[in-house]
C-alpha cells in the first residue's frame, strides 16, 4: 500500500495509505464517494480535522476527565469481548470431510428442481400483443419483436428470462410457460399484474442433482455457523460453571 505523506498535523503525518485504509472500511456505495480527487480530498480534510480535535483534546486534559475515563473503560470491555468472542470463534473449522459427509448423506438438499428457459414480449395492451403474434406467425423473429416492442428489460437481450424453476415467476406467467413445449409461442396473450406477455419456451431441464463443488462452500459455510453455534453455546455453559451468574426473576 502506497505509502506517500499528504499532511502533517502537529506531529501527525497523514499519508495516502491512512486514506485507502479508511476507504477500504466503507461500505461499497459511500467508499465509490471517496474514490475520485475532490472526494479523497474531502476525506483528507476529514481527517485534518479530527487530529486537530485530538490535539485540542490533548491540551485541554480532555483524556484526564472522569467522564473521558468511565468511556475508555465501556471502550476497552466492548472490544474486549469482541476479541474474545472473535478468537473462539476463529478456532472453529470445518473440514472438506465433514463437508463431503454432509453432501453425501443429505441428498435430497442438492436437488435442482424442473426449470424452464422462456423468452417473453411484455406488452400494455392487450390488441398489441394480438397483432404482434400475427407478425411472428407471418415471419418477424421472436428476438427482434422483443427488442422492438417489449417495455420489459429483458428486451435487450431478445427477451430472454434465462432459467426459473416453480415458484419464481407469477402464476399466470408460470402456468402459461411450463405448459409450452421447446420452440413453442403462447397463441394469445397471457395477462398478469405487469401487462400482457406473448412467451416463448427455449429450453426445459429435468430435476437434477447439483455438483458437489458447486455447493461445496456454501455447504462449509452453513456447516461452520452450525458449529459455531454449538461451540458458543457450549462454552458459555462451560463459563457459567466458572463465574457466578445470577438471574433475576424479572424477565
Amino acid at each position: 500500500m502506497e505509502k506517500t505523506p499528504l499532511a502533517t498535523v502537529g506531529s501527525k503525518t497523514i499519508y495516502t495509505s491512512d486514506l485507502d485504509a479508511l476507504i477500504k472500511q466503507l461500505p461499497q456505495e459511500q467508499a465509490n464517494q471517496f474514490t475520485s480527487h475532490e472526494g479523497r480530498r474531502q476525506l483528507l480534510e476529514e481527517l485534518i480535522a479530527q487530529e486537530l480535535f485530538y490535539l485540542e483534546g490533548k491540551e485541554e486534559k480532555a483524556d484526564e476527565s472522569e467522564e473521558f475515563k468511565k468511556m475508555l473503560i465501556d471502550a476497552e470491555e466492548k472490544l474486549l469481548k469482541t476479541h474474545m468472542i472473535a478468537q473462539f470463534m476463529s478456532d472453529v473449522s470445518v473440514q472438506d470431510e465433514e463437508v463431503q459427509k454432509f453432501y453425501n448423506e443429505n441428498p435430497t438438499q442438492f436437488i435442482a428442481p424442473d426449470s424452464i428457459r422462456a423468452s417473453h414480449i411484455l406488452l400494455p395492451a392487450e390488441q398489441q400483443a394480438i397483432d404482434i403474434i400475427e407478425e411472428i406467425k407471418n415471419g418477424k423473429s421472436f428476438e427482434a419483436a422483443a427488442k422492438e416492442f417489449s417495455t420489459c428489460p429483458s428486451s435487450d437481450n431478445g427477451g430472454d428470462l434465462n432459467y426459473f424453476s416453480k415458484g419464481q415467476m407469477v402464476p399466470e406467467f408460470e402456468a402459461a410457460a411450463f405448459a409450452l413445449e421447446i420452440d413453442e409461442m403462447t397463441e394469445v396473450p397471457v395477462q398478469t399484474q405487469f401487462g400482457y406477455h406473448i412467451i416463448k419456451l427455449t429450453d426445459r431441464k429435468t430435476s437434477q442433482t447439483i455438483p458437489y463443488d458447486s455447493v461445496k462452500e456454501n455447504v462449509r459455510n452453513f456447516l461452520l455457523r452450525e458449529k459455531q453455534n454449538r461451540a458458543f453455546i457450549g462454552k458459555v455453559d462451560e463459563l457459567k460453571q466458572k463465574y457466578p451468574v445470577t438471574m433475576e426473576m424479572g424477565i
